[in-house]
């Protein structure tokens, strides 16, 4: 990354009183030792807070003093934020109090949080904490890096508490974790993917945008990280596309033979395992978005309706389908099967003599999905039967949000559908990375059971 100038310096919240310790070559340094910019548009080193001014910085996608509390632009996406293990984000003493808050990101509340807060107004205090996250190594982000750059990590921070609306002087742990630690590094190592990516072309060629998957279980997550990455995408002026596993369901009349066809077998009785996907309509669409490399092209991405036929599920009408246009840097693809490798029909047998039919079908995917995708981010868990946790959580809420959820009963006979398949795929993916990945272009992030970044062990 480059040095940062006095010309690019983007003021936050969070820049206040930092000290001289020692100066070379209009650089200063931090206790640690490690070197940090030094912007010239002062004479000292005693940066004084300063809020974003529209005079200063104009730009719909920064937070400024005046509109902290103002209604968040639209972001077209398809999300849903239940299940999608956002609760980090729910505590009303960090929610901007905003009448004209977005209901989307409000709906749900948790006090199970920890309550302490943390004052991040000390850029060197913000430094230390995103130097000691767990990814910075792995992504190959040195000290020396954040320090150069530090004025993007504040701008990227800024604009996702507007995202989330909170208040980015007044973290939580786990909410100043969640950005510093998760978000932001694996936001930084996909721009890196994408320059990568890009090098590759001549000048003048047509630059494909480039496909990255995001394999993680159901609850982890993923869903929220990706709403994030692309809301950061776009705040950037990088055009980015957002597809899931989810929106290649087959149709209800589909999903009603795929039933027909495999009677008695509790894998197939439902949309999920490998069988239940309309793969000739994932080619048509994912190599339809892969071609959007100019002005003006456009596409409609599908969608899929979970809430149909009683929560059968179905193909949202077309109609409701939102429109992508070119030219497209990055396609994002999340699902929680992405990158499953078929095994040998004896290993499967032995995990669930039902799973012998979802290995079948399994061999038809990689030349579906996975070809596609030229970098990865796995998402690993130490135990699947967290994912009966984080579905649990999720009903939870929305019951008491006043909205359909599912029974604990029901919660145990949805996620029992799932857990053959972890069993039987993840270790595979955990030890040789996704089907037909390059190894090099792999993320792999191990999270704990709260759906934090952790150190491998």
């Amino acid at each position: 990354m480059a040095g940062a100038t006095s010309s690019s310096l983007i003021w936050s919240p969070w820049q206040a009183t930092l000290q001289q310790s020692t100066t070379t070559n209009n650089r200063f340094y931090l206790k640690k030792g490690y070197p940090f910019p030094c912007h010239s548009v002062y004479n000292t080193f005693s940066f004084k807070r300063r809020f974003l001014s529209s005079s200063k910085f104009n730009d719909d996608h920064v937070v400024t003093a005046s509109s902290a509390s103002s209604k968040l632009s639209p972001l077209q996406t398809h999300f849903s934020f239940s299940g999608c293990g956002c609760s980090w984000i729910q505590d009303n003493s960090m929610v901007l109090d905003s009448p004209t808050s977005n209901a989307l990101l409000t709906s749900k509340k948790c006090s199970a949080l920890p309550s302490k807060t943390v004052d991040v107004s000390s850029v060197s205090d913000l430094f230390e904490f995103i130097c000691s996250g767990p990814l910075v190594d792995k992504i190959g982000i040195t000290p020396d890096n954040v320090g150069q750059s530090i004025d993007k990590w504040l701008l990227y921070g800024s604009q996702l508490c507007r995202l989330f609306q909170l208040n980015e002087l007044m973290l939580t742990i786990p909410q100043k974790a969640r950005l510093y630690h998760y978000y932001i590094p694996v936001f930084v190592w996909c721009q890196d993917q994408i320059a990568l990516h890009t090098s590759k072309f001549k000048d003048g060629d047509d630059v494909p945008p480039l496909v990255i998957g995001f394999s993680a279980p159901q609850g982890c997550g993923k869903t929220t990280l990706v709403f994030a990455l692309d809301y950061l995408f776009k705040t950037t002026k990088m055009k980015s596309a957002t597809i899931s596993i989810d929106d290649f369901y087959l149709t209800a009349q589909g999903q009603a033979k795929l039933r027909e066809d495999n009677p008695g077998n509790a894998l197939l009785e439902y949309r999920g395992n490998a069988g239940s996907h309309d793969l000739p309509f994932s080619v048509e669409t994912i190599e339809a978005l892969t071609q959007l490399t100019k002005d003006g092209m456009k596409i409609k991405v599908p969608r899929y309706d979970k809430s149909a036929y009683s929560g059968r599920g179905d193909r949202a009408d077309a109609t409701t389908w939102p429109e992508v246009e070119g030219p497209l840097k990055v396609i994002l693809f999340e699902g929680w099967m992405l990158g499953f490798k078929p095994l040998p029909a004896d290993a499967v047998k032995a995990v669930d003599p039902q799973l012998e039919t979802v290995n079948k079908n399994l061999e038809a995917y990689y030349e579906a999905w996975d070809k596609y995708i030229n970098a990865w981010v796995v998402i690993k868990i130490k135990d699947p039967s967290y994912v009966y946790r984080w579905r649990l959580q999720a009903e939870i809420a929305m019951r008491q949000a006043g909205k359909p959820g599912m029974s604990d009963d029901e919660v145990n006979d949805f996620v029992s559908r799932y857990l053959p398949a972890y069993k039987a795929y993840l270790p595979t993916l955990y030890a040789e990375g996704p089907s037909g990945s390059d190894l090099e272009r792999v993320l792999a992030i191990d999270i704990d059971e709260e759906r934090n970044p952790i150190l491998a062990t």
